[in-house]
């Protein structure tokens, strides 16, 4: 125990702010001030919710209490709008900038699994469940992509493919093995094309391509996307408070009445009583929530923006997505934005090739950094693979552009946490997921919602494995991390 450590209401000493301690001890973190800024940040520096009340006292009370202003918890915010519940009724809190999460510091991929994670899925949740997840994450990207349409959203969105590029033979056995296993289990395959040797190569335009699959994906400006949220909700009466996280949340001293503040909320400005408690928090989700600490790991994830040469500029720009993959777990990604021609370059989050000392930097809560082999990695393989000017060549402006980490939720079962919170009558969870949030989040928000307004699972159309409860805890408690990402 650290010294002058306070015990929660659980019994679990207080964490630090920041650092990380040993896995069997779990990891309790807030987000730690002052991280980098991601590519989608350093574009979005005026959005005028930007520290929105950062400087204000919390009132004193609320219906509602979100937890996180990210994507899920404003999608949540205008799901609970949207049932019926009065924007007055709603606070949300953020411990850092609008938007500042995992939301505003991915790849800016909505690109969901086809059948690839099937297998995976199935060793730990059963056939019909990864079944049923892989199907969740085609309707996600059907409603995202409608619901940008239908309120013109101006996030960037591309609604286009994308491939799995296959770049070695074993890892081509690998998708079409889990492609006829998902096939065979009665999986949808029919919006999914495949594509081999020379036509792979020509289609994706990466010359060690051995095979590729390709199928319905987008691509979108995630900070743009959450700013648009927080934007809409906050003109129907939703209150936000930046820079002002949550430390603490405890039972409210009288609870007893129907309708009655349940929780008090600490917070650096003051603290807020709240009938209902929503924690949209992801890889933080354990500071509030001590139970979690060895469930849920945080991982750093790194990107990388590029300004493209001749190869990809002009009519040769990329106008579909890609996961580039040597392996399950090595692998990159790649956006190219259809407005300024910008490269977005992610890598995965372990590889054979890095040292012990990048692996091991790579669970932590840090995002004010980023790490330098595995950005050496991305140049390496960018330039590798699609065929990049070499830096002698390049003009002042092209190459390297900017390098942005963000923390993700990892969960030993894949998936994430959605529903109440055992044993906490009025806490409610939206999180842990994987780095597949802009995969999930989209029905995992909106099924939220429905749990919170009294109507059971089924409703939700959520794959049950989703679902949060103490014996799925438990029965995780020991297994290693198995992300099928």
């Amino acid at each position: 125990m650290a010294p002058h450590a306070v015990i929660d209401d659980e019994g679990v000493p207080e964490p630090s702010t920041n650092g990380v301690e040993e896995r069997h001890q779990g990891y309790r973190s807030l987000p730690v001030p002052e991280p980098c800024l991601s590519y989608w940040h350093r574009t979005t520096r005026a959005f005028p919710y930007l520290n929105e009340n950062s400087d204000e006292e919390v009132p004193t009370s609320t219906k509602y209490l979100i937890i996180g202003s990210g994507l899920s918890g404003s999608f949540t915010a205008w799901s609970l709008v949207e049932s019926g519940v009065p924007g007055s009724d709603i606070v949300i809190l953020e411990a850092r900038e609008a938007v500042s999460g995992a939301s505003g510091r991915n790849a800016g991929h909505c690109r969901p699994d086809a059948f690839r994670g099937f297998s995976a899925y199935a060793k730990v949740h059963g056939a019909e469940q990864a079944k049923k997840i892989v199907e969740n994450e085609k309707l996600v990207f059907e409603k995202l992509d409608a619901f940008v349409k239908e309120h013109r959203v101006p996030c960037d969105l591309n609604s286009t493919t994308t491939f799995d590029v296959c770049l070695t033979p074993e890892f081509a056995a690998y998708e079409r093995e889990s492609f006829e296993a998902y096939k065979a289990a009665g999986g949808d395959v029919s919006h999914v094309k495949f594509y081999e040797g020379e036509e792979a190569r020509s289609r994706t335009k990466v010359k060690e391509a051995v095979a590729a699959y390709e199928w319905p994906a987008g691509s979108t400006h995630p900070a743009k996307l959450g700013q648009w949220l927080l934007t809409a909700v906050i003109t129907k009466g939703v209150r936000l408070w930046t820079h002002c996280p949550a430390t603490a949340v405890s039972k409210h001293l009288s609870s007893d009445m129907v309708g009655s503040p349940r929780w008090d909320i600490r917070t650096p400005r003051g603290a807020i009583a709240a009938e209902t408690v929503v924690h949209c928090t992801n890889a933080y989700a354990s500071y509030l929530l001590p139970r979690l600490s060895t469930f849920v790991t945080p991982n750093r994830a790194q990107a990388h923006s590029f300004i493209p040469t001749a190869s990809l500029s002009g009519a040769k720009a990329l106008d579909k997505t890609m996961s580039l993959r040597y392996s399950l777990r090595q692998f990159f990604s790649l956006i190219q934005r259809q407005g300024d021609g910008t490269v977005v370059f992610g890598v995965s989050r372990s590889n054979p090739e890095w040292s012990e000392e990048t692996i091991h930097s790579t669970v932590t809560f840090d995002d004010t950094v980023y790490n330098h082999e595995i950005a050496a990695t991305a140049a390496k393989a960018y330039q590798s693979l699609f065929v990049e000017a070499e830096p002698k060549q390049r003009r002042h402006g092209e190459g390297a552009d900017h390098y942005w980490s963000g923390i993700i939720a990892m969960t030993p079962d894949s998936v994430p946490m959605i529903g109440a919170v055992d044993g906490k009558d009025g806490q409610w969870i939206c999180a842990g997921f994987n780095g597949h949030g802009m995969a999930r989040i989209w029905t995992c928000a909106p099924g939220l919602v429905k749990l919170m307004k009294g109507q059971p699972w089924s409703e939700t159309g959520l794959p049950e494995c989703f679902e949060y409860s103490n014996e799925r805890l438990e029965r995780n408690k020991n297994q290693e991390l198995k992300s099928v990402w």
